[in-house]
């Protein structure tokens, strides 16, 4: 059980992966940009979780679904896995907004 959020998490990022294969939208339409775009932010994320528990806003709480590994004060081990996910999920469907958008717009006018 305790290796249940980790792997959901991991589902999640796979899950995302295939939508973004299938439709050439974030990582196979330019994976340079992607993968910069991904890092950067999930490096921001990181320092605004560190921020938020360094002023005792965020707090981890205990979970039988989590590991329990800390990589520092107050942030599991899940945590960057969770912020791939989220990168992941923004950009994925922020590409494919703007290419239904694109779509609408060249139908709207012809």
């Amino acid at each position: 059980m305790a290796f249940a959020y980790l792997s959901t998490l991991m589902g999640g990022i796979v899950c995302m992966l295939l939508l973004d294969f299938r439709f050439r939208l974030f990582f196979w339409r330019d994976s340079a940009s992607a993968a910069l775009v991904t890092a950067a932010g999930v490096a921001f994320l990181l320092l605004w979780d560190a921020a938020g528990i360094a002023a005792g806003i965020f707090l981890r709480g205990s979970s039988q679904a989590m590991l329990g590994i800390e990589l520092a004060p107050e942030m599991p081990l899940e945590e960057p896995f969770f912020l791939v996910f989220l990168v992941l999920c923004t950009m994925v469907l922020y590409t494919g907004s703007v290419r239904i958008l694109e779509r609408f717009g060249k139908e709207r006018n012809t």
